[in-house]
């Protein structure tokens, strides 16, 4: 018995050290993403790499197995007995990447970054192109270190959403395009418009960060263990549980970029600040999925903070900060234009109906890189090809099209399904919600906290603890189903758009 508590305590400490390197990577990150000189990418490269690859052997020691032994069944506190399988999981498949490869590849994620950055600026994909190639090829190498049943794109898969395969993405993914096509077509033939234009005025940017900063402190969002930076490509990012930080973008020419990226990322720092503080400093100490991280950004951008209760409450308030022009401008006419169904060639400006669609072009082309069925230099004008046949419109130039996200620039292969995935469940989560409160009633007058709090009481608190697909089925008592965002979507469009 004295034995097991030593080794229980052990183990703490050694998750205590792993947790360490792991909050100096993610500020090193923060700081390359928002405020370090060009210069210094180099040099802050090398420190990211080293500190990556003290972690990877942290979570791959022999010290890390013993723990792992000695421990998988031999306690009965149940956050330890999760503990050890998640560290198992990571033993087992980061021990399978040799030391000087994960370092080599950290390394490479990082200047790949800052490269990134001047090939967007400068609408120049060739520039980013050699990093490119190297990052899909380590990803595919990892994947076949890492072992799949039927898709080698399913051992990436299983890094951000635990349980979802290619297989299913592949049923769901045709059903929701062709619904959401079928209602965009229906959406085109209207006659009873918004008109967007209303909401174009220029809006000093820091009255659009006053504002949306208001928003925040009503969402919940704790000013005292958090802080909203500029960034190109907005992010939330934990360092710790008291330390949940979160960026923005503003354009003054359009504020809907700032508002609704802001409240998007709002979302993802709610769910980590109101992780359970028993398991701070640990591997669960984070959200159990990206497509559950999604459905909680998506959740408060679109069920919320687009909603007409959201804007009856709001709007006089938005007013106050607005340049004189919304004086004059209703509510109303101000609801519709903030949900204009207008395809665009930049997903976070997307609108709700079609943004699944930009995510199905990505899922698309990611997954054709990795099962070698596409090569990195056709990657351009393939995606304008897409975006032609998904959205019927084509990019200008690359910085709007194949280079406006930074994921692949991080090696996130695997990551764009868990924003359509997370879009499903937030719908499913909305539905469930609805069943025990009025949403629209509380928002409407301004309360945020009885949702909040059952964001937190069935999703938020166990970080970890469940997996993803635990998470919907105990909240909604079904597995994913992607009608109940094709609902919602009907719902509001057929409103909206007097079909």
């Amino acid at each position: 018995m004295e034995n097991t508590y030593q080794n229980e305590q052990d183990f703490k400490d050694l998750l205590n050290e792993q947790n360490a390197y792991r909050e100096a990577l993610s500020l090193a990150h923060w700081d390359m993403r928002t405020k370090i000189p060009k210069k210094a990418v180099g040099q802050r490269s090398e420190v990211v790499g080293f500190l990556a690859d003290k972690l990877h052997q942290l979570e791959t020691s022999e010290k890390m197995k013993f723990f792992i032994d000695m421990l998988k069944n031999n306690t009965e506190d149940k956050v330890l007995q999760k503990l050890v399988l998640e560290c198992e999981e990571t033993y087992n498949r980061n021990g399978k990447i040799p030391n000087d490869e994960y370092k080599e590849y950290v390394m490479l994620q990082s200047k790949s970054e800052a490269v990134w950055q001047e090939a967007r600026e400068k609408a120049d994909f060739s520039l980013f192109q050699p990093y490119l190639e190297k990052l899909v090829e380590y990803n595919k190498r990892f994947a076949e270190y890492w072992g799949y049943q039927d898709n080698i794109y399913d051992a990436l898969l299983h890094n951000y959403e635990p349980g979802i395969t290619t297989k299913t993405l592949d049923t769901v993914f045709p059903k929701l395009r062709d619904s959401l096509s079928n209602l965009v077509d229906k959406i085109n033939a209207s006659h009873a418009k918004p008109d967007s234009s209303i909401l174009k005025a220029h809006f000093p940017k820091q009255n659009q960060k006053d504002f949306t900063i208001e928003i925040l402190k009503q969402m919940g969002y704790d000013f005292e263990s958090g802080r909203v930076d500029d960034t190109i490509h907005p992010f939330a990012i934990t360092l710790n549980l008291n330390d949940v930080r979160i960026t923005t973008r503003y354009d003054e020419e359009d504020f809907r970029m700032a508002v609704f990226g802001t409240i998007h990322e709002g979302g993802h720092a709610l769910y980590e600040q109101n992780i359970s503080a028993k398991l701070a400093n640990t591997p669960l100490a984070t959200g159990t999925s990206m497509g559950i991280h999604e459905s909680q950004s998506l959740f408060w951008e679109n069920f919320i903070g687009r909603s007409k209760s959201f804007w009856s409450n709001h709007y006089q308030r938005f007013q106050t900060y607005a340049p004189e022009h919304f004086q004059t401008v209703g509510m109303d006419e101000f609801y519709r234009a903030i949900n204009e169904v207008k395809p665009s060639n930049i997903r976070i400006e997307a609108d709700e109906l079609t943004y699944p669609l930009h995510i199905m072009i990505r899922y698309e082309l990611e997954k054709a890189l990795i099962n070698s069925e596409i090569e990195v230099k056709d990657l351009p004008h393939l995606w304008n090809e897409k975006m032609v046949d998904y959205l019927g419109i084509e990019p200008p130039t690359d910085r709007e099209g194949v280079l406006q996200d930074i994921h692949w620039a991080g090696g996130d292969f695997g990551y764009f399904p868990s924003y359509a995935l997370g879009y499903m469940y937030a719908a499913q989560f909305q539905s469930a919600l609805l069943k025990e409160m009025n949403i629209d009633d509380l928002i409407s007058a301004g309360n945020f906290d009885r949702v909040r709090i059952w964001l937190t009481e069935n999703i938020h608190q166990y970080g970890k603890m469940k997996k993803p697909l635990e998470i919907i089925k105990d909240v909604t008592n079904e597995s994913l189903n992607p009608d109940y965002l094709v609902n919602y979507l009907t719902e509001k469009y057929t409103d909206i758009y007097k079909l």
